[in-house]
């Protein structure tokens, strides 16, 4: 087969359709949540564009927590957020209001002003012009401001025409108002049972399929809950979760200047508030982590161009800190991807990225312990197929076993360090023509 053929049968390979795979048909809500969406005109083709979620439950003040970008050029939204937490202390947020299209992301002073007046608009309708109580989030093209006369029109109409609801309708069409290049709505609900037997819901939703890396993404994430959780312990839960979650996906190993993960929780349940002393804490973190990692892999699974979903399960190490780096060495290779893309076990390129990843304590990797193995993610036999052991290569790999497993749409490449018992895990894809075709037009 030649160079030129392979490359014609990897362009014409079958897209799968994901938007009946990962988008729900129902779901149960938090108690005293609203969200409304419209089609504000900035999206061409009529698409919604524009979502606001407000709380409607008064009977204690909601707490509120983000984690935003690390990247150095932070967009107005971004800031304006940021300033609203910081004044609040997170206390008494009722509202986020989100735009797409355009990220109003470097476009200096105007854009800040253009951020506030989202915010205010939203803080007027719901009377609190006194506090700030409205977070602003926006997704789109950097280096353009926003068309406010569109923006500022469609958020009076929400209110205005009451095109708010607490239904599965609604909170689909709100998750499909944040999407660019995305090409299915994120929603993802789900009940837990606290310690004491009260139940509660979280429900969250998100935009993203490029420019998606650590720390965090092109991404812009919401979750909210009708549990009770003090503001300080809301903010710890959700940089706790974040770290094994949305920081731990890899589209391209890009970031953006807009990412944005927020969380909400008004206290509708009738139970105390949840504090780090509280007894539920240790079990509602672990809670809000899993549902968080839900979340964050239908980012990876919508992927821009991509074919398969790859877990990368490092285990065994000294410390999590360097689990999760090697982890993300490998989830980042552009080596590794385009091998995964095109089905070849080529395990060398797994090594070489343990072996560069910037690791913080060299006791975590030993050459001479460990283990790099393909497992096989439709139960069948033998569901490991070795390729490195104690450090030595596996002379005689079953390359047949290896294209069989390379060719599922779920990946599992697992690393058994040896050298303690820490483990982290990283979600990624591949990386295809595709990503190619979609970035190089995604202006025109």
């Amino acid at each position: 087969m030649t160079f030129a053929t392979k490359i014609l049968q990897n362009t014409t390979r079958k897209v799968i359709d994901k938007y009946p795979l990962y988008v729900p048909k129902s779901g149960t809500f938090p108690k005293g949540f609203q969200v409304g969406s419209i089609a504000s005109g900035v999206k061409k083709n009529n698409a919604l564009d524009l979502g606001i979620i407000i709380n409607t439950n008064k009977s204690r003040p909601s707490s509120a927590a983000a984690v935003f970008t690390t990247n150095k050029f932070k967009a107005a939204p971004v800031l304006t957020s940021k300033n609203v937490l910081d004044s609040t202390n997170g206390v008494a947020i009722n509202a986020i209001v989100v735009n797409s299209g355009c990220a109003n992301s470097v476009t200096g002073e105007l854009g800040m002003q253009d951020a506030k007046e989202m915010i205010d608009i939203v803080n007027e309708q719901l009377g609190d012009k006194t506090s700030p109580s409205t977070l602003v989030m926006s997704t789109g093209v950097i280096g353009q401001r926003l068309q406010m006369n569109k923006i500022s029109e469609g958020i009076k109409k929400i209110f205005q025409e009451n095109k708010f609801g607490s239904d599965f309708t609604s909170w689909l069409n709100i998750s499909k108002s944040i999407c660019t290049t995305d090409t299915f709505p994120k929603l993802v609900t789900s009940k837990f049972k606290l310690l004491n037997g009260k139940e509660y819901t979280l429900t969250g939703l998100a935009k993203g399929a490029g420019m998606i890396c650590p720390n965090m993404a092109t991404l812009l994430g919401f979750i909210v809950t009708d549990l009770p959780i003090e503001s300080k312990t809301l903010q710890k839960m959700l940089r706790h979760s974040t770290s094994r979650s949305f920081n731990c996906i890899s589209v391209d190993g890009d970031m953006s200047t807009n990412d944005t993960i927020c969380m909400i929780a008004n206290g509708a349940v009738d139970t105390p508030e949840i504090n780090e002393n509280s007894q539920e804490f240790k079990q509602v973190q672990d809670q809000v982590t899993e549902f968080a990692q839900r979340l964050a892999q239908l980012v990876v699974r919508d992927g821009e161009g991509s074919t398969k979903f790859v877990t990368v399960n490092v285990k065994n190490s000294y410390s999590f800190e360097d689990a999760k780096i090697i982890a993300e060495s490998i989830s980042n290779s552009m080596l590794v991807k385009t091998a995964l893309y095109g089905q070849d076990a080529n395990w060398g390129r797994i090594l070489c990225a343990i072996g560069y990843a910037k690791l913080n304590d060299l006791k975590s990797l030993n050459v001479d312990k460990i283990n790099v193995s393909f497992i096989a993610t439709d139960n069948s036999e033998p569901r490991e197929l070795k390729l490195i052991v104690n450090g030595v290569p596996q002379l005689n790999i079953d390359e047949e076993r290896a294209s069989e497993i390379l060719a599922l749409n779920d990946l599992e490449v697992l690393v058994n360090l040896g050298t303690g018992k820490e483990e982290a895990q990283f979600w990624t894809c591949d990386l295809s023509h595709e990503y190619v075709t979609i970035n190089g037009d995604y202006r025109s």
